[in-house]
C-alpha cells in the first residue's frame, strides 16, 4: 500500500486579535521593494477602521475582490497579468476574506509562477513551479480553504480546483475577532460546509485514523455550537474557526462526498455559491447519510435558517446534463462516498432524479 505524504500549511498563528501581528510576520518574507499584495473580501472596501490595520509598506496594494460569484480562471488570469503588468513581481499574496477570496489568493500566487491559463491546472498535481509566497487569513469559518491543498475555480468547462502539494498557504492567521460581523445566514451555510466536509469524511471509504481524529473533533464542536448552544458569543467565533481547521484537516487525509459531487454541477450551472449550495444539496440526502442529515435538519429548524427549493425546476434537459457531467467529473469523491463501483451506483438517472429533487 502507498500512503500519502501531503503539504500542510507551514506556519498557523491563532489567537483574538493576532490579526495586528501581520506586519511583523510578513517583514522577513519581503524582497526588496517587491510589494505585498492584499486580496480583501469586497465587504471590507469601505470598513476604514478594518482596513488601517493592514500593514501596507512601500508599493503594497490592496485589491478588492467581488465575491457575488465564486473565483473563476478568467478573473484569476486577468489579475495575474495586471500584477505582473504593474509590479513584474511581488512579494506574496495575502488573502482576507471567506474561501472564495482565499481561493483567489492561492490561485494568483501559484500562477505568478507558472505559464498559461489557470485553467490549464484544474485537476490533480498538474502545477509545476512553487508559488509565490501567500497567506491566509479566514474572517469566516467553515470552508477549511485555510488548510486545503486546492483553490476551488469554474472554467471554461468545469469546476475544479487546483490540486496540488505547492497549493496550500505557507502562512495562516486564525483570528477569531475577525469572525464577529458575520451576517446569521451566512455564517449557517458556511459553518455547514464544516459539518458538510466532517459528514462525509467519517462515512467515507477513504476514512483512516488520522482523517477521523480531526472529523469527529470538527463535528462534535459543531454539534455543541449548533445544537447545544442558546446563544452566539465569542466562544462560539473560536470553536466554530477551530472546526473549520479541523474540518479541513479531516480532508487532507480523507476526501469529501456525495453533497459535495453535487454541489460542484449546481455551482457550474447556476452559479449556486459553495456554502448555500451544500446545503441545499444536503437536505435531500438522507438515503446516503441518514444521522448526518437528521441532525443538519435540527439545525436548521433551532435556527430558523432557510434552505432553498425548487432551483433546478423548469431546467431544460441540457442543462441537467451539464449538472450531471460536472458533478461526475469528481470521480475521487464518489469513490470516497460509494465505494470503487461508484459508477455502478450513481448512474445518470439516479443523479438526474436526485438534481430533479432540488
Amino acid at each position: 500500500m502507498k500512503f500519502r505524504n501531503f503539504k500542510m500549511v507551514d506556519y498557523v498563528v491563532y489567537g483574538s486579535g493576532c490579526f495586528d501581528q501581520l506586519g511583523e510576520i510578513l517583514a522577513p518574507r519581503r524582497k526588496g521593494d517587491a510589494p505585498m499584495i492584499f486580496f480583501v473580501d469586497e465587504y471590507f472596501q469601505d470598513k476604514q477602521a478594518f482596513l488601517s490595520r493592514i500593514p501596507l509598506q512601500g508599493k503594497d496594494k490592496v485589491v478588492v475582490i467581488d465575491v457575488t460569484y465564486e473565483p473563476k480562471t478568467v478573473t484569476v488570469d486577468k489579475i495575474r497579468d495586471e500584477l505582473k503588468a504593474e509590479f513584474g513581481e511581488v512579494s506574496g499574496i495575502i488573502g482576507i476574506g471567506g474561501g472564495s477570496v482565499m481561493d483567489m489568493a492561492k490561485a494568483v500566487a501559484l500562477m505568478m509562477t507558472n505559464p498559461g491559463s489557470s485553467a490549464d491546472y484544474q485537476g490533480w498535481d498538474l502545477v509545476k513551479n512553487p508559488a509565490v509566497y501567500k497567506v491566509g487569513i479566514p474572517t469566516i469559518s467553515g470552508t477549511g480553504a485555510e488548510v486545503s491543498r486546492t483553490c476551488v475555480l469554474t472554467g471554461p468547462t468545469r469546476k475544479l480546483g487546483m490540486n496540488s502539494d505547492y497549493t496550500p498557504f505557507d502562512q495562516i492567521v486564525l483570528d477569531p475577532a475577525l469572525t464577529k460581523t458575520v451576517e446569521v445566514n451566512q455564517r449557517f451555510y458556511t459553518a455547514m460546509d464544516c459539518f458538510i466536509h466532517c459528514v462525509e469524511s467519517l462515512t467515507g471509504t477513504y476514512l483512516n485514523a488520522f482523517s477521523k481524529s480531526y472529523g469527529e473533533k470538527a463535528q462534535e464542536l459543531c454539534e455543541e455550537i449548533f445544537l447545544q448552544k442558546d446563544i452566539w458569543d465569542d466562544d462560539s467565533d473560536e470553536k466554530l474557526m477551530m472546526a473549520s481547521y479541523a474540518g479541513g484537516m479531516s480532508i487532507a487525509y480523507s476526501q469529501v462526498g456525495v453533497a459535495h459531487a453535487v454541489s460542484y454541477g449546481l455551482a457550474y450551472l447556476l452559479g449556486t455559491k459553495h456554502g448555500i449550495g451544500n446545503c441545499i444539496v444536503f437536505d435531500k440526502l438522507e438515503e446516503f447519510y441518514p444521522d448526518g442529515v437528521k441532525k443538519f435538519k435540527e439545525m436548521v429548524k433551532k435556527h430558523n435558517i432557510d434552505i432553498p427549493q425548487g432551483i433546478t425546476k423548469g431546467l431544460t434537459d441540457e442543462q441537467f446534463d451539464t449538472m450531471i457531467n460536472v458533478s461526475l467529473g469528481m470521480a475521487p469523491l464518489w469513490e470516497n462516498a460509494l465505494g470503487k463501483d461508484w459508477k455502478e451506483i450513481m448512474t445518470r438517472e439516479r443523479l438526474r432524479k436526485l438534481y430533479e429533487r432540488l
